[in-house]
């Protein structure tokens, strides 16, 4: 007797479809909207059970399941999750976007149109300070009176760069070299495609503390109010494993043994052993991993034995 496959309906989430197409602002005039999308959280548990077949031993539950896949790293299934994005965003975060090539990506293109009239600009009390520690970041505010000069001289530049451009578009001059002066504060549009897999990933980098204020700005508010709209599953165990979770290396399972075994100078001898120490007597510099070891501790509640 021949067997008919079962009629499959596609997957719809009404929280998501509330929210279709409209744009959630972020920074001063950048916006994230979802254009579309395929699967959910169903559609990952579909996904992950067809390699077990028909009449084998079945999986307890669908949010059991999707917690093992993403605390395992078995992340297979959720690539058959994907979604699509109508984003604005200012052109120097949009070069830290695109870095993540793991995605279909159509950008507004200024050879072919005029530029996007909209230049991201800085309120007085948002100029943050160069990190001292780390070159690529930054910590603190500067003052508001030095603010709001900078601020001025920001808008001041950005009206300018819109004016010659616009003074060269009027002239005749081809529009892929009349653009050429315009600052990366200025604005562009594109429509992003990501499977959810990926998408985790992103996330993962771009809403961590350390990230550019910018670009965590867009990643916050693709996680908080599109993915947990879409995957609220994934989202949750996605919080629990790999947002607010932690990863323990070897080196830092050894020291965290020697401690709770309560031999902290076993714990200083294996951290200089390690090379995240320096010998006694010298100089503690600065050190990432022995960085990153430390805020464990402090997570745990474990003493740090050299401090």
């Amino acid at each position: 007797m021949e067997q008919k496959a079962e009629k499959l309906q596609r997957p719809v989430v009404e929280e998501l479809d509330k929210v279709l197409g409209d744009p959630f602002k972020v920074l001063d005039d950048g916006f994230v909207r979802v254009v579309d999308y395929m699967g959910c959280d169903e559609s990952i548990v579909q996904a992950a059970r067809v390699s077990y077949g028909k009449g084998t031993k079945k999986v307890n539950e669908d949010r059991g399941l999707i917690r093992y896949l993403l605390r395992h790293n078995h992340t297979t299934p959720f690539e058959m999750a994907e979604i699509k994005l109508h984003l604005r965003v200012p052109m120097d975060c949009w070069r830290q976007w695109i870095r993540h090539r793991t995605a279909n990506i159509n950008e507004y293109s200024t050879r072919y149109s005029l530029a996007i009239d909209a230049s991201q600009r800085t309120s007085p009390t948002e100029w943050r300070q160069q990190s001292k520690d780390n070159k690529q970041g930054s910590e603190g505010f500067l003052e508001i009176g030095l603010g709001t000069q900078l601020s001025q001289q920001e808008q001041e530049l950005q009206d300018f760069s819109r004016r010659v451009y616009n003074e060269r578009v009027e002239k005749g001059i081809a529009r892929e070299q009349a653009r050429k002066d315009l600052p990366l504060s200025t604005y562009t549009e594109a429509y992003w495609k990501i499977d959810l897999h990926n998408l985790l990933h992103f996330l993962l980098l771009r809403m961590h503390p350390h990230a550019q204020f910018e670009i965590r700005s867009y990643a916050n508010v693709i996680g908080h109010e599109i993915v947990k709209r879409w995957c609220p599953t994934v989202w949750e165990a996605f919080i629990d494993y790999r947002l607010r979770g932690s990863n323990l290396t070897r080196l830092e399972i050894d020291v965290i043994r020697a401690i709770q075994s309560g031999n902290p100078e076993q714990a200083r001898e294996l951290a200089m052993k390690f090379g995240i120490l320096p010998p006694l007597g010298q100089e503690i510099k600065r050190n990432r991993e022995r960085e990153d070891l430390e805020a464990k501790l402090i997570l745990l509640s474990i003493p740090i034995p050299w401090k």
